[in-house]
């Protein structure tokens, strides 16, 4: 009972500092494909360590976010904050004297520790939230709204003035946000209910919603890392890529909004399975475009970006489903930040020096399996309420 009140007397000002702590912690997936692709093209990076470093720090960051769950005090949420933002802030400086895949790999790594630490203290407050689908709809439109910002400035200004160096300075400095914002989260939360209480216990019921959010995250990140040579090889320069990428961060906003305005009249699992079908035919699209359709390649870019954040509010709703306490809710975030790193790790393994034909056949794959395991919830449940349109 008291896990119930305390989710009621969350106030609004300890949501926002929430959401805007995660914000900051985000950043760099949204951005990623801009700053590995400037490493790549300084030849600080081979092809290959691309999909390295981005793994390195994802899978961190995923592995930040579980050990805050098992082991970081809901009692020193803000403690937590302010210390994991300064380490986040002083590896994105560590970053500009890194070297070599391995170098890059290392720091990176050590950052997504820390990101995870932030990240974990804003799952913590969402899942405590009376509506945690469309507060977490709203998370994700607000993160991407930050990347498209950064995105857009980097893309304009900081890197053509200052390299490669400058946007990891930028992002250095940012983390000041979580750290004036970790003044108004909560002083403590109350634990979730435990597994005694709500008769939880790890099933294909309770697990299988983790599997497909984890394979659709896979999905998107295979292909949104390698985005800007595919998008090259399509006919932009590079600065047009990374412009599109920054415009597709905006696409991406609105497919949040959509989602979230529509979470409480579609089902979880039906729309994530439609979800997952539409992401492998953008994907089978993007293998043809390698011989300059970049009209062609902008409009898929498009429907990719506007998919990924209108099923983000599904995913989490997906997890309330199978367990109402939050405890697979809570997981999300892991499931989907190892998701995003295996995806890159699995299109690397393909990747022929600078040959990425194989990229969006990788993506295409995980989308298919995604397919097959949504499918499997749905026949679950045929006649289960929350599995049908309300």
């Amino acid at each position: 009972m008291d896990g119930e009140r305390r989710r009621h007397e969350l106030s609004a000002a300890e949501v926002a500092a929430a959401l805007a702590v995660g914000s900051v912690a985000l950043l760099v997936l949204g951005l990623m494909p801009i700053l590995l692709g400037e490493l790549l093209s300084a030849r600080r990076l081979s092809l290959e360590g691309l999909g390295i470093v981005a793994m390195a720090e994802i899978v961190s960051l995923g592995l930040g976010v579980l050990l805050g769950d098992l082991l970081l005090p809901l009692t020193r949420l803000r403690l937590v904050t302010v210390v994991a933002a300064a380490v986040a802030g002083g590896l994105d400086l560590g970053t500009l004297q890194a070297s070599g895949d391995a170098g890059f790999a290392l720091l990176r790594a050590g950052a997504g520790l820390a990101e995870g630490a932030l990240v974990w203290a804003t799952t913590a407050v969402i899942v405590r939230c009376p509506n945690p689908d469309r507060v977490a709809g709203i998370f994700f439109v607000m993160q991407t709204a930050a990347q498209a910002l950064l995105g857009f400035a980097l893309a304009r200004s900081v890197i053509p003035a200052h390299g490669w160096q400058g946007a990891y300075v930028v992002l250095a400095a940012l983390v000041v946000v979580p750290m004036f914002a970790a003044a108004a989260l909560p002083r403590a939360l109350a634990p979730l209910a435990s597994a005694a209480h709500t008769g939880f216990r790890w099933s294909a019921h309770t697990a299988l919603p983790l599997l497909a959010i984890f394979l659709q995250m896979a999905t998107l990140s295979s292909l949104w890392s390698y985005v800007e040579p595919l998008g090259q090889q399509a006919g932009f320069s590079g600065p047009q890529v990374q412009t599109l990428i920054a415009a597709a961060l905006v696409v991406q906003m609105a497919g949040g909004l959509s989602g979230s305005a529509l979470v409480r009249h579609l089902a979880p699992a039906p729309t994530l399975l439609a979800a997952s079908a539409l992401l492998g035919l953008v994907a089978l699209g993007v293998s043809g475009t390698g011989g300059g359709a970049s009209l062609a390649f902008a409009l898929l870019c498009a429907a990719f970006a506007f998919t990924w954040l209108f099923m983000t509010p599904y995913q989490t709703g997906l997890a309330f489903v199978a367990d109402g306490s939050g405890r697979v809710a809570s997981l999300a975030p892991v499931a989907q930040l190892l998701g995003v790193a295996a995806g890159p790790l699995a299109a690397s393994l393909l990747v022929d020096g600078d040959e990425v034909a194989a990229v969006p056949w990788v993506s295409a794959g995980c989308a298919a399996a995604a397919v097959l395991v949504l499918a499997a919830i749905v026949a679950r449940h045929p006649r289960d309420r929350v599995f049908t349109q309300v």
